[in-house]
C-alpha cells in the first residue's frame, strides 16, 4: 500500500512539473511566467499565445508582432513597450501598466483592460473592437483612426485624448470624460454617452457627438 502511494505521489509530482515547465518556457533568454522581470528585452514576433504573464515587468520591451492572444497580462508593466502591429485579441490585461507604449496598428479586439494605465499610448490605427475599457486612464493617448465598435470605454478618463477618424459606433461611453478631447471626424452613432463630458472638445465633423 505504501508502495503504491509513494508511486501516485512520484507521479503526480511529475505531472506537475512539466505543467510548471510548460508554463514557464524560456524565451529570449527571458523565463515567460507570471512576475518575470524581462525590462529592455527584444521579443518581436515571439509566440507567447494564453500565457500567464500576470504582473511581469516587461517595461521599454520590444513586442513587434508577438502573439499574446489570449495572455493573462494582469497588472504588468509594459510602459514604454512597443507591441506596435502585436496579436492580443481575447487577452485580460485588468490593471495593465501601458503607458507612453506603441500599440499602433494592434489587434486588441474582445481585450480586457479594466482599470489599465494607458496614458500617452498610442494605438493609432489599432482594433478594439468589443474591448472593455472601464475606469481606465487614456489621457494624451493617440486613438487616431482606431477601430472601436462596441467598445466599453464606461468612466473611461479620456480627457486631452486624440480619436480623429476613429469608429466608436455602438460603444459604450456613460460617464466617459472627453474633455479636451480631438474627435474630429470620428464616428459616435449609436454610442452610448449618457453622462459622458465633452467640455472644451474638438468635435468637427464628428457623428454621434452632442
Amino acid at each position: 500500500m505504501e508502495r503504491w502511494l509513494v508511486l501516485i505521489l512520484t507521479g503526480s509530482l511529475v505531472v506537475a512539473t512539466a505543467a510548471v515547465a510548460q508554463d514557464s518556457r524560456t524565451v529570449a533568454g527571458c523565463t515567460m511566467r507570471a512576475g518575470t522581470l524581462c525590462a529592455d528585452i527584444n521579443l518581436n514576433g515571439a509566440d507567447l499565445q494564453g500565457m500567464n504573464l500576470a504582473r511581469a515587468q516587461f517595461s521599454r520591451s520590444s513586442f513587434v508582432g508577438a502573439d499574446l492572444g489570449g495572455a493573462n497580462l494582469s497588472e504588468a508593466n509594459m510602459s514604454r513597450a512597443n507591441l506596435s502591429k502585436a496579436d492580443l485579441r481575447k487577452s485580460t490585461m485588468t490593471g495593465i501598466n501601458l503607458r507612453a507604449a506603441d500599440l499602433r496598428s494592434a489587434r486588441l479586439d474582445a481585450a480586457l483592460l479594466d482599470g489599465a494605465m494607458l496614458d500617452s499610448a498610442r494605438f493609432d490605427g489599432a482594433s478594439l473592437r468589443n474591448a472593455t475599457l472601464r475606469d481606465t486612464s487614456l489621457r494624451f493617448a493617440n486613438f487616431s483612426g482606431a477601430q472601436m465598435q462596441g467598445a466599453d470605454l464606461t468612466r473611461a478618463n479620456l480627457r486631452t485624448a486624440n480619436f480623429t477618424g476613429a469608429s466608436l459606433s455602438g460603444a459604450r461611453l456613460a460617464g466617459a470624460d472627453f474633455s479636451q478631447a480631438n474627435l474630429t471626424n470620428a464616428d459616435l452613432t449609436a454610442a452610448d454617452i449618457g453622462g459622458a463630458v465633452f467640455t472644451n472638445a474638438r468635435t468637427t465633423g464628428c457623428r454621434g457627438c452632442p
